[in-house]
């Protein structure tokens, strides 16, 4: 695996301290209680000030055209402050299924809106079933008087109850394709889902008889794996921030908090479960940043799909787990205090957990990756 150059550094300076000074827990908590889940001025602030909304769009759709390695840098730190934006659904999962699955015109048609933050987008993926792999996509598309007709029902849809760009996974005589609906389009229904975590918003979408465009051109089954791929290495990209910024707190907590007069990290006891979370925490950056170096070296054609594939899956499996204990650790650590809901402890809990089962959970990607190293 390569290494950060100084560039990214640089990127990860400049992205901290936006976030810093723009999405602090305060806002968080404003954010996450809207019915949106998100602020459209810091969204169009991300998009304008910093490009990252379109920061891996091409140049030629007005994106910034950067690659994996910086988006992977963005979805950290993003994950280290909770931020409440529809980054993942618009920015990764919808711009990669453009690139990947659709059209040159539909590219030109729709990626600038992305890149310039004026569309927020979403990838209606999972069907009722509830299942993440493309076996279990289940909707048909049905072309009727010139046109195609979907329906069905999608869930745990990323943001879908506000995107303005609506991309289908559905099922044609030729196989898996995409389809755009419009937000406003006849049949479609949405709703906002309860979800467990509060910052990151999901909906079910219902579709009858909707009339929806086809965007690709033949079966997308193959990329459509590899856009689940892409969109999973940014995930434990983000996770792995999150991760950090649980052991970062819990670490600064036993350094302040005293107890029979001494710093309750000289305890023994709370020293292993730092020093175990501080291990648990490199491994997964070690995972995460390999599937997003692997993932940039795809796009260039430098390397075999096959290898984003694993490295995905091998990095969601850990990254989930990692996650998950750093961020109960970090609530035990807290003690009483830590399982309050004035304490940010409990939303990176509920953050860690909710993360683990998007696109799969741990035994899901473990059972993935045994499959495709032949176990």
């Amino acid at each position: 695996m390569e290494s950060f150059s100084d560039e990214h550094d640089e990127l990860r300076a400049t992205v901290r301290q936006f976030f810093a000074d723009q999405s602090d827990e305060q806002a968080v908590r404003s954010h996450m209680a809207t019915d949106s889940g998100w602020d459209a001025k810091l969204w169009q602030q991300m998009a304008e000030q910093i490009g990252l909304a379109g920061l891996i769009v091409p140049e030629e759709h007005g994106g910034a055209g950067f690659g994996y390695v910086e988006l992977c840098v963005v979805a950290e730190e993003m994950g280290r402050a909770l931020v409440c934006a529809p980054y993942l659904s618009t920015a990764v999962f919808a711009t990669n299924t453009l690139m990947l699955c659709a059209t040159e015109v539909a590219q030109k048609a729709l990626l600038p809106g992305i890149a310039s933050g004026e569309t927020i987008a979403t990838v209606a993926w999972s069907d009722d079933n509830g299942r993440w792999d493309l076996g279990g996509i289940e909707m048909a598309a049905q072309e009727k008087d010139g046109g195609w007709r979907l329906d069905g029902t999608k869930v745990r849809v990323l943001d879908g109850h506000t995107a303005d760009l609506i991309l289908v996974a559905a099922r044609t005589s030729t196989g898996l394709e995409v389809f755009q609906v419009a937000s406003d389009a006849a049949g479609l229904s949405r709703e906002s889902t309860p979800a467990l975590d509060l910052t990151r918003k999901l909906a079910r979408l219902s579709f009858q008889a909707t009339p929806a465009a086809r965007l690709s051109e033949g079966d997308q089954t193959e990329n459509l794996e590899r856009v689940q791929a892409l969109t999973v290495a940014a995930l434990t990209a983000e996770q792995v921030g999150g991760s950090q910024a649980c052991l970062d707190m819990a670490v600064e907590y036993a350094k302040t908090r005293l107890q029979f007069g001494r710093p309750i990290g000289s305890f023994q006891a709370i020293k292993h479960k730092c020093a175990d979370m501080l291990v648990s925490v490199e491994f997964s950056k070690s995972a995460a940043y390999n599937a997003c170096f692997t993932a940039a070296d795809c796009l260039a054609g430098e390397a075999d799909w096959s290898e984003l594939l694993e490295a995905a899956s091998m990095a969601k499996s850990y990254c989930s787990e990692a996650y998950y204990q750093a961020a109960a650790e970090n609530i035990q650590i807290h003690g009483g205090m830590g399982f309050t809901w004035e304490h940010p402890a409990h939303l990176y809990f509920k953050r860690a957990k909710a993360s683990d089962l998007l696109f799969g959970d741990s035994p899901y990607h473990r059972e993935a990756l045994a499959d495709q190293i032949g176990l």
